[in-house]
């Protein structure tokens, strides 16, 4: 934890950008009963019956200091998903000497599995290192 505060004390460089990445699976619900609006003196009223309509997965970066994010919704959570993620980082960066990526520990025990479909992007993007930190608590809850 240490280590990944020290990485936020940073000061702010472009060309060595921090930023924080993290990935969760999201329900997509639907209502199945229409809420009655608010009138005067009453709040809106929802029912929670929901029908289940899938999921989905976010992937999410966000360099706190330049406050810029990236968001990239997928169907489902794969490698190659994974992979085109932080090839998008990359591209996004395409100036940047360095790039740390701050994870949370669950993704770095899937970032070995990945890292053959990163390794074939990255052949096309030479000159872009990454580093990475773990952290916890990221901003998809």
């Amino acid at each position: 934890m240490e280590m990944v505060l020290d990485v936020y004390k940073r000061p702010f460089d472009p060309l060595n950008p921090v930023i924080c990445m993290d990935e969760s699976p999201k329900q997509l619900i639907a209502e199945t009963i229409i809420p009655i609006p608010c009138s005067s003196g009453k709040t809106a009223r929802y029912d929670y019956e929901y029908k289940r309509c899938g999921v989905c997965n976010i992937f999410l970066a966000c360099e706190p200091l330049a406050g810029k994010r990236m968001v990239n919704i997928t169907e489902r959570k794969t490698k190659q998903d994974w992979a085109y993620f932080r090839e998008k980082i990359a591209l996004q960066r395409e100036n940047a000497n360095k790039i740390t990526l701050i994870m949370d520990n669950q993704i770095l025990m899937s970032l070995d599995l990945s890292m053959k479909h990163f390794h074939q992007l990255k052949q096309r993007h030479c000159g872009i290192g990454l580093s990475l930190c773990t952290h916890q608590n990221m901003e998809v809850g």
